[in-house]
């Protein structure tokens, strides 16, 4: 309108100019003259420093003019001074910011800009916060760096913004770089600085700078630190896996008296929960509730996945009952977790149960909780379970949809049912659902680890076909297959052919072929994916690199693998148990302890908590340095949480047989058929060990016996350690019968061996057998194996 007005004033003007004769019946100009006088106004009040008036008449124009026509018409109808404009411009920018018209407002900067002026620093504060709330970060770094540029004096709030919109875009850098200017610069630094900074840190997992940066506030700026300050130290230590050092932090802020809220219980909560740690967990729930924070209903979602990740059934079904009676409800988000949490875990019946209690209260359970519950049988391969649930859920009137298709097709890949698979592949099209590319991507995988190749690619036919594209996960179920079944070249051929389909190789795509090569013992195939991928515009990330370290290790160079370690790490790229894992597996293989502990103790500093695997090769090869150290690195392990399994108990039971512990070896071996964990050939390869030192012949036999029934092959090192265990005690004949054994599964004997057998059965006039055996030994002119065990240490 105002525009139009303008226009009329103008034309009028043009009209008196071109026509100078008196205009008979003039048209008229009221709403011109309106216009006039509210701007001449609006600038009687901004020439009067009446800017609270002049902004609530600047809100009552903006509802029918634009922001940026009243801007020109200001100019255009009164050509006001300079500072009456920079008034004006700055009046009405921070009314489009109170008003959330941002584009409009970025406009109005435009404008003011072309007249080469700033509006004042406090609109440009307010217009920034609204940018903010609306996203536009990019907008606010660019703004911020134009009035640098300019030499305006922004003060503390601008730099905050700055700072804020640069860690929203993932550039905490930028954002460090910005605080390093302020101190420069002399702005005063604020909490809020300080938070956002230490947000985006943990964020990026750089858990300790983060807290670098809260004693900086502390102790160099004398600032004090917030709830949101310690909060967010407290989740970003929650999520990057040290719980402990989250409820240190807590502990900080008794130091400084800052009061916990909702959210720092929740986030102790679940650290607590998260580390099966229940009891504490139940100790601050009382303390939340000594502070006067009534639970909520996340705060008992927490508490109930602590429960499931327990395995404490009694403790689940408990705190539901105790929710429910102080009238908090479980929304179906929180149902649907749980019921997750539950479905793979594998506790199906209660997870059955818990859906009876949801219902019971009212809750009514959708489809995405039946279909976790499929999905739960599905994943126990429990088949009947599943079909059975499929049918219960057609009953209650939820009609299959793809998810639901897919879970049952998934289970029966996963059985090695392909014909079942593609019974539920014809009947999904009969349902009327048709499959989409999962469906596929399970079919060809389900083919892939069958080896069955050619089934995998006439569906990769069948789905183009049905006019569905394959994407990264079809093509990588293939190569990922492709690659185990060490059918690399194929593998590749299946890369080339994706990428001139047009789907574009993504990081886990190279690192399945990274992985492959390096497990085939071909590095440099490896590494020339490394380079493709690299030149494709993708990082190799931490799974790369952990492929890279393997394979070195397990080629004995562990020099190259210790340097890998040191570029990654110097890059930034955080190791891992896998990373640490491997080099411990290599210098254990190279029969190198102290590496071995050196590597174990650097895990420990860096706070990466071992699992089963690094402990395998650990006890393994420290079994060296003494029962001792085996122990107590045992006890290490138990302290984690970690249950032994077979290899554990095989590194144990080595560890004890090398040191003279045999009574040791037995009950080791005791505890692992206890807990329902088969013994294999190397655990009774340390049983006979530990008994052939006891002399224990006839055990020996018995557990032979055993194995044997077991189908558990026996090595030719134990047969070798058998006969010379008996050679030791002079039993020639017990040596001969394990020799005839290991001779009939042909199974050369070390000559050394060999001969002190042939010279002991002479000496107790076994001549034949003597014979016997120096004939079949030249025959087989035996350069076999010998024992990778000191005889001297199967002496009795």
């Amino acid at each position: 309108m105002a525009r139009r007005r303008c226009r009329e004033l103008r034309a009028l003007a043009a009209a008196l100019h071109s026509n100078p004769n008196p205009i008979t019946n003039p048209k008229p100009f009221s709403t011109v003259s309106q216009t006039t006088e509210d701007v001449q106004s609006l600038q009687s009040l901004i020439r009067h420093g009446h800017n609270d008036a002049a902004r609530a008449a600047i809100k009552s124009l903006l509802k029918s003019n634009s922001p940026a026509a009243l801007f020109r018409d200001y100019d255009a109808l009164l050509s006001p001074d300079s500072k009456s404009r920079v008034a004006f411009s700055s009046l009405l920018l921070s009314a489009c910011a109170e008003a959330r018209m941002v584009p409009q407002g970025l406009e109005v900067y435009g404008l003011a800009r072309k007249e080469g002026h700033f509006p004042w620093l406090a609109s440009l504060n307010l217009f920034l916060e609204a940018l903010v709330r609306c996203g536009k970060y990019r907008n606010i770094l660019e703004l911020f760096e134009e009035l640098v540029r300019s030499q305006v004096r922004v003060d503390q709030f601008t730099y905050g913004k700055a700072v804020q919109a640069a860690v929203k875009l993932g550039d905490v850098g930028r954002g460090m770089e910005l605080l390093e200017r302020m101190k420069r610069e002399g702005v005063g630094r604020s909490v809020f600085v300080y938070n956002v900074l230490i947000s985006g840190l943990c964020k990026e997992r750089k858990i300790e700078d983060a807290e670098k940066l809260l004693d900086e506030m502390t102790a160099s700026e004398g600032l004090v630190p917030n709830t949101v300050t310690f909060n967010t130290l407290i989740d970003g230590y929650c999520k990057d896996g040290r719980r402990e050092k989250g409820i240190e932090v807590r502990d900080r802020m008794r130091e400084y008296q800052v009061e916990p809220n909702l959210l720092t219980f929740n986030s102790v909560l679940s650290a607590f929960c998260r580390g099966n740690r229940l009891k504490e967990a139940k100790a601050v729930l009382e303390e939340m509730e000594a502070h006067g924070f009534v639970p909520d209903g996340f705060t008992y979602s927490i508490l109930l996945d602590g429960h499931v990740r327990s395995g404490d059934s009694d403790g689940l079904f408990a705190t539901y009952d105790e929710a429910v009676r102080k009238g908090v409800k479980v929304n179906e988000y929180t149902a649907a977790i749980l019921l997750n949490g539950l479905c793979k875990g594998g506790k199906m019946d209660e997870a059955e149960e818990i859906l009876g209690k949801f219902v019971q209260n009212g809750l009514v359970p959708n489809q995405v909780m039946y279909n976790t519950m499929l999905e739960g049988h599905c994943h126990m391969c429990d088949v009947n379970r599943a079909i059975s649930f499929f049918e219960r859920m057609t009953h209650l009137g939820f009609r299959p949809n793809c998810v639901t298709f897919n879970s049952m097709i998934r289970m029966f890949c996963e059985t090695k049912k392909m014909d079942e698979a593609e019974e539920w592949r014809a009947k999904m099209k009969i349902e009327g659902v048709n499959p989409d590319v999962a469906t596929y991507s399970i079919l060809i995988d389900g083919y892939g680890q069958e080896c069955n190749f050619g089934k995998c690619f006439n569906v990769l036919e069948e789905m183009e076909q049905s006019g569905l594209r394959p994407n990264v996960i079809s093509y990588g179920c293939l190569i990922n297959c492709l690659c185990k079944s060490k059918k690399l070249l194929e593998a590749e051929v299946v890369l080339k052919d994706m990428s001139d389909r047009g789907v574009a190789p993504n990081v886990r795509i190279y690192n399945m072929l990274i992985d492959g090569h390096c497990k085939a013992g071909k590095l440099n195939d490896a590494y020339r994916f490394v380079d493709e991928m690299v030149h494709a515009g993708l990082a190799p990330n931490l799974v790369t690199h952990n492929a890279l370290i393997d394979g070195l290790c397990k080629m004995g160079m562990m020099v190259r693998a210790e340097e890998l370690l040191a570029e990654i790490s110097s890059n930034g790229v955080v190791p891992d148990a896998i990373t640490y894992n491997s080099l411990i597996s290599g210098y254990s293989a190279a029969g190198n302890p102290q590496k071995c502990l050196e590597l174990y103790e650097n895990i420990k500093i860096l706070g990466i908590k071992p699992t089963l695997k690094t402990f395998h090769p650990l006890i393994c090869c420290v079994s060296q340095e003494g029962v001792a150290v085996v122990e107590r690195i045992h006890q290490e392990m138990l302290d984690l949480n970690l249950d032994p399994d077979r290899c554990v108990y095989n590194a144990l039971m080595h560890g004890y047989v090398v040191n003279g512990h045999t009574q040791k070896v037995y009950d080791v071996y005791a505890r692992m058929v206890k807990r329902g964990i088969s013994p294999d050939g190397e655990s009774y390869r340390s049983l006979i060990i530990g008994l052939l030192k006891d002399g224990k012949f006839l055990e020996i036999e018995d557990l032979v016996k055993e194995m044997n029934a077991k189908e558990i092959a026996i090595r030719p090192e134990t047969y070798i350690m058998l006969v010379q265990g008996h050679c030791k005690v002079h039993d020639f004949s017990g040596a001969h019968k394990w020799y005839r054994e290991m001779f009939d599964k042909g199974f050369p004997l070390d000559a050394s061996v060999c001969d002190e057998l042939i010279v002991g059965l002479k000496k107790i006039g076994k001549f034949q057998e003597s014979e016997t055996i120096s004939s079949e030994m030249s025959v087989k002119q035996p350069n076999g194996p010998s024992s990778n065990m000191d005889i001297s240490a199967v002496a009795v």
